[in-house]
């Protein structure tokens, strides 16, 4: 499997941390939120007996350190950041995407300016809600959850936003039962939420994917939801993206952060659709 190597990579207005673990085809990892690399340390060993697996923390996250001052993220700018990731890896071969969540919203921002740099998207609940028939009522909420964050704090905020994603149904393992990395994980989103709901909660859930543009790249996403999530505000979007490309949705097992509850048998059915990609 091979030891992970931590490394910086210098990138316009920021530097972002990268890890590296495994060898074989690279599957990039790309978290949301304000998550890091570190949410997907449940998947990277499983899939590092296959594949090179990198997983870097988005700019302005945790050890992904501005340059400057915080300001407002843009989708197209976290499209370029995974595309220097991979260039650092890859060099120029194509490489596996999972994206999750705001991840996936930079995957599909990717796939859809490079698309020969992307062997495989699995799009994992991009929560891209102005695709939605009530895009109108989805946006308004994102608002009250940035409104919230700038009246009432951070508490106040992640409750909204935790009940109006459902994230507060993910079955994730009470703190006292985390392993020391974890625990050192969740301080440090805890530490990333101020930034995610003042520079990025807006500008991503208000990005419009280029539906035109993805369907001609059709037979390269997976359009993916969780198995307990696909019916709450972020599960919903990539329903209508995977009508508009003629695929079914894949159902991964958990539900937002599957990836970080039931790790084991996601990584298992991630591997498995990558196989099927493999000449």
């Amino acid at each position: 499997m091979g030891a992970k190597t931590v490394n910086k990579l210098p990138v316009p207005g920021a530097t972002l941390h990268y890890e590296v673990s495994g060898s074989g085809p690279v599957l990039l990892l790309i978290a949301g939120g304000g998550t890091d690399a570190g949410i997907f340390g449940g998947i990277v060993g499983q899939l590092s007996a296959d594949y090179t697996v990198v997983a870097y923390d988005p700019r302005g996250n945790s050890r992904s350190r501005y340059d400057g001052e915080p300001r407002d993220e843009s989708v197209e700018q976290s499209a370029e950041d995974a595309l220097a990731v991979i260039e650092a890896v890859a060099g120029d071969e194509p490489a596996y995407v999972l994206g999750s969540s705001s991840g996936a919203i930079t995957g599909l921002e990717l796939i859809t300016r490079h698309p020969d740099r992307v062997r495989m998207l699995v799009a994992h609940e991009p929560p891209v809600v102005e695709v939605l028939p009530d895009a109108v009522d989805a946006r308004a909420f994102f608002q009250d959850v940035y409104d919230t964050y700038h009246r009432d704090g951070l508490d106040a905020a992640d409750l909204l936003f935790s009940i109006g994603t459902g994230m507060d149904q993910d079955e994730l393992p009470p703190p006292e039962d985390l392993l020391p990395e974890f625990v050192e994980l969740f301080e440090r989103m805890r530490a990333n939420s101020g930034s995610f709901y003042q520079h990025k909660l807006l500008p991503f859930t208000r990005y419009r994917p280029d539906l035109d543009t993805l369907k001609t790249v059709a037979d390269k996403i997976v359009p993916a939801a969780g198995l307990v999530s696909a019916e709450y505000l972020p599960g919903r979007p990539i329903q209508i993206i995977a009508d508009h490309l003629g695929w079914p949705v894949v159902t991964f097992p958990g539900g937002h952060t599957g990836y970080a509850s039931h790790p084991a048998p996601f990584a298992t059915l991630l591997a498995r659709l990558l196989e099927a990609d493999l000449p």
